[in-house]
Protein backbone atom coordinates (compact mmCIF):
# COMPACT_ATOMS: atom_id res chain seq x y z
CA UNK A 1 0.00 0.00 0.00
CA UNK A 2 1.29 3.72 -0.88
CA UNK A 3 1.60 5.84 2.15
CA UNK A 4 0.74 9.30 0.83
CA UNK A 5 2.89 12.45 1.08
CA UNK A 6 1.48 14.91 3.00
CA UNK A 7 2.13 18.98 1.48
CA UNK A 8 1.86 22.49 2.31
CA UNK A 9 0.97 25.63 0.69
CA UNK A 10 2.35 29.29 0.47
CA UNK A 11 -0.63 31.49 0.67
CA UNK A 12 0.66 35.28 -0.14
CA UNK A 13 -0.64 37.79 2.24
CA UNK A 14 -0.70 41.61 2.27
CA UNK A 15 1.30 44.48 3.56
CA UNK A 16 -0.91 46.84 5.07
CA UNK A 17 -0.89 49.85 4.38
CA UNK A 18 0.39 53.06 6.52
CA UNK A 19 -1.46 56.33 7.03
CA UNK A 20 -0.37 59.87 6.17
CA UNK A 21 0.67 61.52 9.97
CA UNK A 22 -0.64 64.39 10.67
CA UNK A 23 1.51 67.25 12.82
CA UNK A 24 -0.03 70.27 14.86
CA UNK A 25 1.16 74.14 14.02
CA UNK A 26 1.75 77.00 16.06
CA UNK A 27 -1.08 78.96 16.95
CA UNK A 28 1.04 82.55 17.59
CA UNK A 29 4.41 83.48 17.24
CA UNK A 30 3.91 86.42 20.29
CA UNK A 31 2.75 83.22 23.20
CA UNK A 32 5.79 83.56 25.68
CA UNK A 33 7.78 80.78 24.73
CA UNK A 34 6.87 79.09 28.11
CA UNK A 35 3.43 79.32 27.04
CA UNK A 36 4.82 77.78 23.83
CA UNK A 37 6.29 75.42 25.59
CA UNK A 38 3.14 74.74 27.22
CA UNK A 39 0.35 74.74 24.39
CA UNK A 40 2.74 72.82 21.69
CA UNK A 41 2.03 68.97 22.19
CA UNK A 42 4.93 66.68 22.03
CA UNK A 43 6.11 65.82 18.53
CA UNK A 44 3.63 63.98 16.31
CA UNK A 45 3.81 60.62 15.54
CA UNK A 46 3.31 58.92 12.57
CA UNK A 47 -0.57 57.51 12.42
CA UNK A 48 -0.62 53.87 11.56
CA UNK A 49 -3.68 52.72 10.34
CA UNK A 50 -4.36 49.29 8.99
CA UNK A 51 -6.20 49.47 5.69
CA UNK A 52 -7.71 46.41 5.20
CA UNK A 53 -7.25 44.99 1.90
CA UNK A 54 -10.28 45.55 -0.70
CA UNK A 55 -11.21 43.05 -3.22
CA UNK A 56 -10.36 43.85 -6.77
CA UNK A 57 -13.35 43.36 -8.80
CA UNK A 58 -11.36 43.56 -12.16
CA UNK A 59 -9.06 41.33 -11.40
CA UNK A 60 -11.54 39.02 -9.88
CA UNK A 61 -13.95 39.05 -13.17
CA UNK A 62 -11.05 38.44 -15.27
CA UNK A 63 -9.56 35.35 -13.07
CA UNK A 64 -13.55 34.22 -13.05
CA UNK A 65 -13.10 34.23 -16.90
CA UNK A 66 -9.75 32.54 -17.14
CA UNK A 67 -10.87 29.94 -14.73
CA UNK A 68 -13.64 28.60 -17.25
CA UNK A 69 -10.93 29.44 -20.45
CA UNK A 70 -8.81 26.67 -18.54
CA UNK A 71 -11.31 24.08 -17.53
CA UNK A 72 -12.88 24.60 -21.64
CA UNK A 73 -9.46 23.22 -21.89
CA UNK A 74 -9.81 19.77 -20.82
CA UNK A 75 -13.45 19.53 -21.62
CA UNK A 76 -14.66 19.53 -24.05
CA UNK A 77 -11.13 20.80 -25.84
CA UNK A 78 -8.94 18.29 -25.06
CA UNK A 79 -11.41 15.38 -24.90
CA UNK A 80 -12.39 16.12 -28.60
CA UNK A 81 -9.06 16.75 -29.85
CA UNK A 82 -8.13 13.43 -28.23
CA UNK A 83 -11.30 11.92 -29.52
CA UNK A 84 -11.18 13.03 -33.26
CA UNK A 85 -7.53 11.41 -33.32
CA UNK A 86 -8.19 7.66 -32.45
CA UNK A 87 -10.79 5.59 -33.69
CA UNK A 88 -14.41 5.54 -34.00
CA UNK A 89 -14.57 2.71 -31.73
CA UNK A 90 -12.30 4.09 -28.91
CA UNK A 91 -13.63 7.86 -28.91
CA UNK A 92 -16.32 7.37 -25.66
CA UNK A 93 -13.06 6.17 -23.72
CA UNK A 94 -11.34 9.45 -24.24
CA UNK A 95 -14.14 11.26 -23.37
CA UNK A 96 -14.89 9.29 -20.17
CA UNK A 97 -11.10 9.41 -19.32
CA UNK A 98 -11.11 13.25 -19.42
CA UNK A 99 -14.99 13.70 -17.52
CA UNK A 100 -13.13 11.46 -14.73
CA UNK A 101 -9.96 13.77 -14.66
CA UNK A 102 -12.62 16.70 -14.08
CA UNK A 103 -14.40 15.34 -11.19
CA UNK A 104 -12.06 13.38 -9.39
CA UNK A 105 -9.04 15.62 -9.75
CA UNK A 106 -11.26 18.19 -8.61
CA UNK A 107 -12.75 16.50 -5.62
CA UNK A 108 -8.93 15.57 -4.28
CA UNK A 109 -8.06 19.32 -4.85
CA UNK A 110 -10.85 20.97 -2.67
CA UNK A 111 -10.16 17.94 -0.01
CA UNK A 112 -6.63 18.19 0.41
CA UNK A 113 -4.90 19.07 -2.98
CA UNK A 114 -4.93 22.66 -2.50
CA UNK A 115 -3.74 22.69 1.09
CA UNK A 116 -0.83 20.62 0.51
CA UNK A 117 0.44 22.38 -2.77
CA UNK A 118 -0.31 25.95 -1.22
CA UNK A 119 -0.23 25.53 2.13
CA UNK A 120 1.84 27.42 4.80
CA UNK A 121 1.83 25.39 8.25
CA UNK A 122 5.61 23.14 7.43
CA UNK A 123 7.28 26.50 6.55
CA UNK A 124 5.82 28.77 9.35
CA UNK A 125 6.91 25.76 11.85
CA UNK A 126 10.26 26.19 10.35
CA UNK A 127 10.57 22.54 8.89
CA UNK A 128 12.88 21.86 6.35
CA UNK A 129 9.87 19.72 4.56
CA UNK A 130 8.56 23.07 3.96
CA UNK A 131 10.24 23.77 0.75
CA UNK A 132 9.55 20.10 0.05
CA UNK A 133 5.47 19.60 0.70
CA UNK A 134 3.31 21.76 1.74
CA UNK A 135 0.95 21.19 5.08
CA UNK A 136 -2.56 20.51 6.24
CA UNK A 137 -3.91 24.01 6.94
CA UNK A 138 -6.36 24.40 4.05
CA UNK A 139 -7.89 21.15 4.05
CA UNK A 140 -11.55 21.46 2.42
CA UNK A 141 -10.51 25.18 2.18
CA UNK A 142 -10.42 25.30 5.94
CA UNK A 143 -10.13 29.17 7.03
CA UNK A 144 -11.36 30.13 3.87
CA UNK A 145 -13.90 32.69 3.78
CA UNK A 146 -15.67 34.65 0.90
CA UNK A 147 -13.61 38.05 2.24
CA UNK A 148 -10.32 35.82 2.12
CA UNK A 149 -8.13 37.52 -0.13
CA UNK A 150 -4.83 36.69 -2.06
CA UNK A 151 -2.60 38.18 -4.64
CA UNK A 152 -4.19 40.45 -6.96
CA UNK A 153 -6.80 41.16 -4.05
CA UNK A 154 -8.77 38.26 -5.31
CA UNK A 155 -10.44 35.86 -3.61
CA UNK A 156 -8.86 33.04 -2.46
CA UNK A 157 -11.17 30.82 -3.26
CA UNK A 158 -11.32 31.79 -6.79
CA UNK A 159 -7.46 31.69 -6.75
CA UNK A 160 -7.92 27.89 -5.75
CA UNK A 161 -10.19 26.71 -8.57
CA UNK A 162 -8.10 28.29 -10.81
CA UNK A 163 -5.81 25.95 -9.58
CA UNK A 164 -7.83 23.34 -9.51
CA UNK A 165 -8.48 23.45 -13.56
CA UNK A 166 -4.15 23.04 -13.42
CA UNK A 167 -4.33 19.65 -11.65
CA UNK A 168 -7.20 18.76 -13.60
CA UNK A 169 -6.10 18.85 -17.44
CA UNK A 170 -2.36 17.77 -16.11
CA UNK A 171 -3.31 13.96 -15.74
CA UNK A 172 -5.49 14.48 -18.80
CA UNK A 173 -2.45 15.47 -20.86
CA UNK A 174 -1.35 11.46 -20.33
CA UNK A 175 -4.46 9.99 -22.04
CA UNK A 176 -2.72 11.09 -25.32
CA UNK A 177 0.30 7.98 -24.67
CA UNK A 178 -1.48 5.10 -23.90
CA UNK A 179 -5.29 5.78 -25.73
CA UNK A 180 -6.90 2.87 -27.17
CA UNK A 181 -5.49 0.12 -24.74
CA UNK A 182 -5.50 1.58 -21.11
CA UNK A 183 -8.29 -0.36 -18.86
CA UNK A 184 -10.57 2.31 -17.20
CA UNK A 185 -10.25 1.21 -13.85
CA UNK A 186 -6.54 1.31 -13.90
CA UNK A 187 -6.12 4.46 -15.53
CA UNK A 188 -8.61 5.25 -12.22
CA UNK A 189 -6.23 4.14 -9.58
CA UNK A 190 -3.21 5.54 -11.59
CA UNK A 191 -4.73 9.22 -12.47
CA UNK A 192 -4.94 9.54 -8.05
CA UNK A 193 -1.56 8.38 -7.34
CA UNK A 194 -0.24 10.22 -9.88
CA UNK A 195 -2.14 13.54 -8.81
CA UNK A 196 -1.25 13.27 -5.31
CA UNK A 197 2.54 11.86 -5.55
CA UNK A 198 3.88 13.58 -8.77
CA UNK A 199 1.62 16.53 -9.59
CA UNK A 200 1.12 17.85 -6.02
CA UNK A 201 4.76 17.97 -5.03
CA UNK A 202 6.02 19.33 -8.43
CA UNK A 203 3.63 22.61 -7.97
CA UNK A 204 4.37 22.88 -4.09
CA UNK A 205 8.05 23.25 -5.45
CA UNK A 206 7.76 25.51 -8.08
CA UNK A 207 4.46 27.53 -7.05
CA UNK A 208 3.73 26.77 -3.97
CA UNK A 209 6.81 27.81 -2.08
CA UNK A 210 9.23 24.77 -2.77
CA UNK A 211 12.85 24.52 -3.38
CA UNK A 212 12.86 25.50 -7.34
CA UNK A 213 11.09 28.79 -6.48
CA UNK A 214 13.29 29.28 -3.97
CA UNK A 215 16.09 29.25 -6.24
CA UNK A 216 14.92 31.25 -8.86
CA UNK A 217 13.08 28.56 -11.56
CA UNK A 218 10.56 30.58 -14.09
CA UNK A 219 7.52 28.52 -14.43
CA UNK A 220 4.89 31.59 -15.42
CA UNK A 221 1.95 28.94 -16.16
CA UNK A 222 3.07 25.26 -16.32
CA UNK A 223 5.74 24.17 -18.97
CA UNK A 224 7.61 22.40 -15.90
CA UNK A 225 4.54 21.67 -13.46
CA UNK A 226 2.28 20.77 -16.28
CA UNK A 227 3.91 19.98 -19.60
CA UNK A 228 7.09 18.44 -19.00
CA UNK A 229 5.78 16.52 -15.64
CA UNK A 230 2.97 15.18 -17.90
CA UNK A 231 4.81 14.81 -20.94
CA UNK A 232 7.84 12.65 -19.47
CA UNK A 233 5.00 10.84 -17.47
CA UNK A 234 3.31 10.27 -20.81
CA UNK A 235 6.60 8.32 -22.81
CA UNK A 236 7.43 6.44 -19.25
CA UNK A 237 3.46 4.86 -19.24
CA UNK A 238 3.60 4.38 -23.55
CA UNK A 239 6.96 2.67 -23.36
CA UNK A 240 5.87 0.01 -19.97
CA UNK A 241 2.29 -0.61 -21.48
CA UNK A 242 3.91 -1.56 -24.91
CA UNK A 243 2.34 -0.96 -28.21
CA UNK A 244 -0.99 -1.36 -29.88
CA UNK A 245 -1.61 -4.54 -31.19
CA UNK A 246 -1.90 -2.79 -34.91
CA UNK A 247 0.91 -0.10 -34.65
CA UNK A 248 2.89 0.07 -37.31
CA UNK A 249 6.22 2.26 -36.61
CA UNK A 250 5.73 5.50 -39.08
CA UNK A 251 2.38 4.74 -40.29
CA UNK A 252 -0.33 6.99 -38.09
CA UNK A 253 -3.39 5.70 -37.26
CA UNK A 254 -6.14 7.40 -39.22
CA UNK A 255 -8.24 9.73 -37.16
CA UNK A 256 -11.74 9.23 -37.06
CA UNK A 257 -12.74 12.76 -37.11
CA UNK A 258 -10.37 15.42 -38.16
CA UNK A 259 -13.60 18.18 -37.66
CA UNK A 260 -13.16 16.85 -34.15
CA UNK A 261 -9.29 17.53 -34.00
CA UNK A 262 -9.78 20.93 -35.46
CA UNK A 263 -12.46 22.21 -32.89
CA UNK A 264 -10.32 20.75 -30.56
CA UNK A 265 -7.46 22.42 -31.16
CA UNK A 266 -9.22 25.90 -31.24
CA UNK A 267 -10.65 25.11 -27.64
CA UNK A 268 -7.37 25.12 -26.62
CA UNK A 269 -5.99 27.81 -28.30
CA UNK A 270 -8.47 29.88 -26.74
CA UNK A 271 -8.51 28.52 -23.30
CA UNK A 272 -4.73 28.87 -23.41
CA UNK A 273 -5.19 32.92 -23.28
CA UNK A 274 -7.19 31.86 -19.56
CA UNK A 275 -4.17 29.32 -18.93
CA UNK A 276 -1.61 32.07 -19.75
CA UNK A 277 -2.57 35.24 -19.13
CA UNK A 278 -4.35 34.62 -16.23
CA UNK A 279 -1.37 33.52 -14.32
CA UNK A 280 -0.53 36.87 -12.99
CA UNK A 281 -3.55 36.80 -11.40
CA UNK A 282 -4.45 40.52 -12.35
CA UNK A 283 -6.18 42.83 -15.11
CA UNK A 284 -3.37 44.47 -16.06
CA UNK A 285 -0.22 44.51 -18.59
CA UNK A 286 1.33 41.89 -17.88
CA UNK A 287 -1.63 39.71 -18.72
CA UNK A 288 -1.71 41.61 -21.84
CA UNK A 289 1.09 40.76 -22.79
CA UNK A 290 1.04 37.22 -21.76
CA UNK A 291 -1.91 37.10 -23.95
CA UNK A 292 0.15 38.98 -26.93
CA UNK A 293 3.24 36.11 -26.31
CA UNK A 294 0.59 33.30 -26.44
CA UNK A 295 -1.11 34.21 -29.01
CA UNK A 296 1.90 34.70 -31.47
CA UNK A 297 3.94 31.94 -30.40
CA UNK A 298 1.29 29.81 -31.44
CA UNK A 299 0.41 31.37 -34.90
CA UNK A 300 4.00 31.11 -35.59
CA UNK A 301 4.55 27.06 -34.54
CA UNK A 302 1.09 26.05 -36.37
CA UNK A 303 2.78 27.86 -39.81
CA UNK A 304 6.16 26.54 -38.99
CA UNK A 305 4.71 23.29 -38.94
CA UNK A 306 2.38 23.75 -41.78
CA UNK A 307 5.80 24.61 -43.97
CA UNK A 308 7.71 21.65 -43.07
CA UNK A 309 4.32 19.49 -43.60
CA UNK A 310 4.14 20.96 -46.99
CA UNK A 311 7.58 20.52 -48.33
CA UNK A 312 8.35 17.52 -46.83
CA UNK A 313 4.94 15.82 -47.68
CA UNK A 314 3.70 18.32 -50.37
CA UNK A 315 0.90 19.06 -48.64
CA UNK A 316 -0.24 21.28 -45.81
CA UNK A 317 -2.86 18.88 -43.24
CA UNK A 318 -5.06 20.06 -40.91
CA UNK A 319 -3.66 17.85 -37.80
CA UNK A 320 -0.20 19.02 -38.86
CA UNK A 321 -1.50 22.75 -38.18
CA UNK A 322 -3.49 21.59 -35.19
CA UNK A 323 -0.32 19.84 -33.83
CA UNK A 324 1.53 22.71 -34.55
CA UNK A 325 -0.17 25.06 -32.42
CA UNK A 326 -0.39 22.85 -29.76
CA UNK A 327 3.26 22.50 -29.71
CA UNK A 328 3.55 26.24 -29.68
CA UNK A 329 0.95 26.91 -26.98
CA UNK A 330 3.01 24.10 -25.08
CA UNK A 331 6.51 25.82 -25.40
CA UNK A 332 5.32 29.53 -24.55
CA UNK A 333 3.34 28.62 -21.30
CA UNK A 334 6.76 29.14 -19.05
CA UNK A 335 8.23 31.56 -20.69
CA UNK A 336 4.70 33.98 -21.16
CA UNK A 337 5.53 36.07 -18.15
CA UNK A 338 8.77 36.97 -19.09
CA UNK A 339 8.98 37.09 -22.84
CA UNK A 340 8.48 39.61 -25.26
CA UNK A 341 7.27 39.66 -28.68
CA UNK A 342 11.40 38.34 -30.12
CA UNK A 343 11.45 35.21 -27.65
CA UNK A 344 7.97 34.56 -28.77
CA UNK A 345 8.61 34.05 -32.49
CA UNK A 346 11.64 32.44 -31.77
CA UNK A 347 10.05 29.91 -28.96
CA UNK A 348 7.23 29.35 -31.38
CA UNK A 349 9.27 28.42 -34.46
CA UNK A 350 11.98 26.30 -32.33
CA UNK A 351 9.04 24.20 -30.25
CA UNK A 352 7.79 23.11 -34.30
CA UNK A 353 10.42 22.37 -35.59
CA UNK A 354 11.76 20.38 -32.63
CA UNK A 355 8.13 18.61 -31.48
CA UNK A 356 7.73 18.01 -35.66
CA UNK A 357 11.36 15.80 -35.57
CA UNK A 358 10.23 14.04 -32.74
CA UNK A 359 6.69 13.12 -33.98
CA UNK A 360 7.72 11.88 -37.56
CA UNK A 361 11.50 10.92 -37.09
CA UNK A 362 12.34 9.97 -33.54
CA UNK A 363 9.22 8.37 -32.83
CA UNK A 364 9.22 5.66 -35.37
CA UNK A 365 13.21 5.17 -35.08
CA UNK A 366 12.47 4.20 -31.45
CA UNK A 367 9.63 2.46 -32.49
CA UNK A 368 7.41 3.21 -29.18
CA UNK A 369 3.92 3.89 -29.78
CA UNK A 370 3.05 7.56 -27.78
CA UNK A 371 -0.25 6.94 -29.42
CA UNK A 372 -1.50 10.95 -29.52
CA UNK A 373 2.63 12.14 -29.33
CA UNK A 374 1.67 13.30 -25.81
CA UNK A 375 5.30 13.06 -25.15
CA UNK A 376 6.11 13.86 -28.55
CA UNK A 377 4.07 17.92 -27.92
CA UNK A 378 3.82 18.15 -24.56
CA UNK A 379 7.04 16.91 -23.46
CA UNK A 380 9.40 18.20 -25.89
CA UNK A 381 7.28 21.65 -25.90
CA UNK A 382 7.82 21.82 -22.46
CA UNK A 383 11.25 21.11 -22.01
CA UNK A 384 12.09 23.27 -25.32
CA UNK A 385 9.62 26.38 -23.40
CA UNK A 386 11.33 26.15 -20.20
CA UNK A 387 14.75 25.98 -21.30
CA UNK A 388 14.16 29.36 -24.02
CA UNK A 389 12.58 30.99 -20.89
CA UNK A 390 16.06 30.86 -19.47
CA UNK A 391 17.36 32.38 -22.75
CA UNK A 392 14.72 34.84 -24.09
CA UNK A 393 13.50 36.40 -20.37
CA UNK A 394 13.62 40.25 -20.40
CA UNK A 395 13.85 42.99 -17.77
CA UNK A 396 11.64 44.83 -20.65
CA UNK A 397 8.82 42.39 -19.41
CA UNK A 398 9.86 41.72 -15.88
CA UNK A 399 10.92 44.95 -14.91
CA UNK A 400 13.98 46.62 -13.90
CA UNK A 401 14.76 44.65 -10.88
CA UNK A 402 13.35 41.62 -12.26
CA UNK A 403 14.67 38.21 -14.15
CA UNK A 404 16.25 38.13 -17.54
CA UNK A 405 18.05 35.37 -19.74
CA UNK A 406 21.48 34.73 -21.14
CA UNK A 407 20.49 36.27 -24.46
CA UNK A 408 20.71 39.44 -21.96
CA UNK A 409 24.03 38.74 -19.76
CA UNK A 410 22.23 36.60 -17.23
CA UNK A 411 23.61 32.77 -17.62
CA UNK A 412 23.04 32.10 -14.15
CA UNK A 413 19.16 31.87 -14.88
CA UNK A 414 19.53 29.57 -18.08
CA UNK A 415 21.43 27.09 -15.78
CA UNK A 416 19.11 27.28 -13.17
CA UNK A 417 16.60 26.88 -16.05
CA UNK A 418 18.21 23.77 -17.18
CA UNK A 419 18.64 22.07 -13.83
CA UNK A 420 15.34 22.53 -13.19
CA UNK A 421 13.75 20.82 -16.05
CA UNK A 422 16.46 17.70 -15.19
CA UNK A 423 15.21 17.65 -11.90
CA UNK A 424 11.26 17.36 -13.19
CA UNK A 425 12.13 15.08 -16.05
CA UNK A 426 13.88 12.45 -13.44
CA UNK A 427 11.56 12.95 -11.25
CA UNK A 428 8.54 12.47 -13.55
CA UNK A 429 10.01 9.64 -14.75
CA UNK A 430 10.89 7.88 -11.54
CA UNK A 431 7.51 8.09 -9.71
CA UNK A 432 5.60 7.38 -13.35
CA UNK A 433 7.46 4.10 -13.25
CA UNK A 434 7.13 3.02 -9.81
CA UNK A 435 3.50 3.83 -10.31
CA UNK A 436 3.09 1.72 -13.04
CA UNK A 437 4.44 -1.07 -11.48
CA UNK A 438 2.30 -1.00 -8.72
CA UNK A 439 -0.80 -0.62 -10.64
CA UNK A 440 0.10 -3.06 -13.11
CA UNK A 441 -0.08 -5.78 -10.43
CA UNK A 442 -2.75 -5.20 -8.31
CA UNK A 443 -5.51 -3.47 -10.10
CA UNK A 444 -4.23 -3.89 -13.86
CA UNK A 445 -3.87 -1.37 -16.63
CA UNK A 446 -3.65 -3.23 -19.98
CA UNK A 447 -6.82 -3.88 -21.43
CA UNK A 448 -7.06 -7.73 -22.92
CA UNK A 449 -6.19 -8.22 -26.65
CA UNK A 450 -9.88 -8.99 -28.24
CA UNK A 451 -11.54 -5.72 -26.26
CA UNK A 452 -8.41 -3.48 -27.85
CA UNK A 453 -9.65 -5.18 -31.07
CA UNK A 454 -13.23 -4.64 -31.32
CA UNK A 455 -12.95 -1.48 -29.07
CA UNK A 456 -13.02 0.32 -25.68
CA UNK A 457 -16.75 1.62 -25.60
CA UNK A 458 -18.58 -0.89 -25.86
CA UNK A 459 -16.31 -3.24 -23.31
CA UNK A 460 -15.67 -0.62 -21.06
CA UNK A 461 -18.42 1.48 -20.73
CA UNK A 462 -21.27 -0.51 -22.73
CA UNK A 463 -21.96 2.12 -24.85
CA UNK A 464 -21.03 3.27 -29.20
CA UNK A 465 -20.40 6.94 -30.40
CA UNK A 466 -22.58 6.51 -33.50
CA UNK A 467 -25.32 4.38 -34.36
CA UNK A 468 -24.08 3.48 -37.85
Amino acid sequence: MIRLITTSIYIFAFLLLAGPATVMAQDSLSVAPAAIEAATPAPAEAVVEEVAAVLDSGNTAWILVATILVMLMTIPGLALFYGGLVRQKNILSIIMQCLLCVGLISILWVSFGYSWVFGTSLMESGSAWGAIIGGSDKLFFNGMTLDTLTVGNIPEILFALFQCMFAVITPALIIGAFAERIKFSGFLVFTVLWAILVYNPMAHWVWGGGWMQKMGAIDFAGGTVVHINAGVSALVMAIMLGKRKDYKPGRPTTPHNITFVFMGAALLWLGWFGFNAGSGLAADGLAANAFLVTHLATSVAAMVWLAIDWVLHKKPTAIGTCTGAVAGLVAITPAAGTVGVLGAFFIGAISSVLCFFMVAYVKPKFKYDDSLDAFGVHGIGGIVGSVLTGIFATQAITGQEGVQGALYGDWNQLWIQLFVTAATIVYSAVLTFILFVVVNKTVGLRVPPRIEEEGLDVYEHGETAYNS
